[in-house]
C-alpha cells in the first residue's frame, strides 16, 4: 500500500533561485545527505534532468532507483514518477515553488511525495523513512539555497 505526505516550508530565496537548486540533480550528493550518487541519462529541450538515477541510504543499506521528471507549463514546478527501484515500486512526487504572498524573495515550497516499497516493513518504520526523506526535500534543500544566496 502506498503512504502519501505532503509538507511545505518558507526558504529565505526567490522561487527560481529555490527550482535552480532542486533541478541541479548532480549537485543532490553535496548537500542531501542521503543521495549518494547521481547521473541524468536523458536531458530535456531545456537541459533539465529528464531521466535520473539516484543511488541513496535507505534504512542502513544503498537503494538505486530512475525518476523520469515533466516539468509542465509552470517552470517552477517539478513533478517525478519512478521508472525503475530496486526496494521501491512507487516513489512519485512534485516540488511546487511559490512567492510568498507580498515578498518575491521568499518561497512557499511544497513537497508532495506517493511511496510504495517492495519490502515489508512495520509501520513505524516506513514513517521515519517517510520523516528522513521529507526532511532531506526541505530542510537541506532550504539550508543548500539560503547558503547560496548569502
Amino acid at each position: 500500500m502506498s503512504e502519501q505526505a505532503t509538507q511545505q516550508t518558507i526558504i529565505d530565496a526567490p522561487p527560481e533561485r529555490c527550482f535552480a537548486v532542486a533541478v541541479d540533480f548532480e549537485h543532490y550528493p553535496t548537500w542531501a545527505s542521503d543521495v549518494k550518487e547521481v547521473a541524468v541519462l536523458r536531458r530535456d529541450d531545456d537541459g533539465r534532468g529528464g531521466l535520473v538515477c539516484f543511488r541513496a541510504a535507505a534504512m542502513g543499506r544503498s537503494t538505486t532507483y530512475t525518476l523520469q521528471y515533466f516539468y509542465g507549463s509552470n517552470p517552477l514546478r517539478m513533478a517525478w514518477k519512478l521508472v525503475e527501484g530496486d526496494v521501491t515500486r512507487q516513489l512519485d512526487g512534485e516540488y511546487l515553488f511559490e512567492a510568498v504572498e507580498g515578498d518575491n524573495d521568499r518561497t512557499l515550497v511544497s513537497y508532495h511525495l506517493v511511496a510504495d516499497i517492495v519490502v515489508p516493513l512495520p509501520g513505524f518504520v516506513k514513517r521515519r523513512a517517510e520523516a528522513r526523506i521529507m526532511r532531506s526535500a526541505l530542510e537541506q534543500l532550504r539550508t543548500q539555497v539560503e547558503a547560496q544566496v548569502r
